[in-house]
């Protein structure tokens, strides 16, 4: 009987094992054949792509990028650039000052500590839409207006970030470590710096990945306060060049040019992706 059991959970087991590995295929699948549509028609010029879908890459992908590359009114090394400024400034600031922050409430205790952690959340739930007419009303006063500062300066304080940071403190920085390395005579900064980073390295990294990408493909900011050709990102290049002319519009060109801004996202991804698993073991303390 004891054997007759033991078998029948091995087959449940691998069944539900089985299952498992079906529905990730299965999702792999759908994430990775957008991509390679993607690709296939940035190698296809416009008639082929207007014609249908295709499993075979076509033989215009030199022709396709040379004509972003060469086109005028899209400046796309530029645009490249822009976007590379922003989107990591918006990372690393957005990362290590929410980690400050969330280090401030977590490691002090103080009167307004509950009163400043509900007023972070408050400002999570507010749409972005709601304040962008006060703050382009502010950056115009300021003289900022078509500058790449106020895309990644404001992500200094990212609620959602901090409160990211916050409960991964809760569960993987012991208070007492931090009473230690003060009974040792370390300054807060140095703690912070030295000990509470390199323990938040993995909720860093998943953070840095998700800002860079969102302040990447940020369309609505940068569409309200840039307007030069030189100071914009590759999302408004992006829509510019598919508002063209009918006439002049061509597929090719636009598959190729979101080919190339998925590009830098795959490489951060890769860059940071380590970290997330093998930042886990660090720091790490038994209570």
């Amino acid at each position: 009987m004891a054997e007759k059991k033991t078998n029948g959970t091995n087959r449940v087991h691998k069944g539900r094992t089985t299952l498992a590995y079906v529905v990730l295929i299965i999702l792999s699948f759908l994430c990775l054949f957008f991509f390679y549509v993607l690709l296939v028609n940035a190698t296809r010029n416009h008639f082929q792509i207007q014609k249908g879908f295709s499993f075979v890459p076509g033989k215009s992908l030199v022709r396709n990028l040379k004509a972003v590359l060469n086109d005028a009114n899209i400046p796309v090394l530029s645009g490249i650039k822009n976007s590379l400024i922003v989107s990591v400034c918006t990372a690393a600031l957005s990362t290590y000052f929410s980690a400050m922050t969330a280090y401030g409430l977590y490691a002090y205790d103080f009167k307004l500590r509950k009163p400043a952690f509900l007023f972070i959340l408050l400002i999570l739930v507010m749409p972005t839409q709601v304040s962008a007419l006060g703050f382009v009303n502010l950056i115009t006063k300021m003289d900022l207006m078509d500058s790449l500062v106020p895309l990644f300066l404001p992500s200094i304080a990212a609620p959602a970030v901090f409160y990211f940071m916050y409960s991964y403190m809760q569960s993987s920085l012991p208070l007492e470590l931090i009473e230690a390395a003060r009974i040792d005579g370390s300054g807060e900064f140095h703690t912070f710096n030295k000990i509470v980073i390199p323990i938040m390295k993995p909720a860093m990294a998943v953070q840095a990945i998700f800002a860079f990408v969102q302040a990447w493909n940020n369309y609505f900011l940068p569409g309200l306060i840039l307007s030069s050709n030189e100071k914009k990102t590759l999302p408004i290049l992006i829509a510019s060049l598919r508002s063209a002319d009918f006439l002049k519009f061509d597929m090719g060109k636009v598959y190729m040019l979101v080919a190339i801004a998925i590009v830098p996202i795959i490489i951060v991804y890769i860059l940071l992706s380590k970290y997330i698993v093998a930042g886990v073991t660090l720091g790490g303390v038994k209570e």
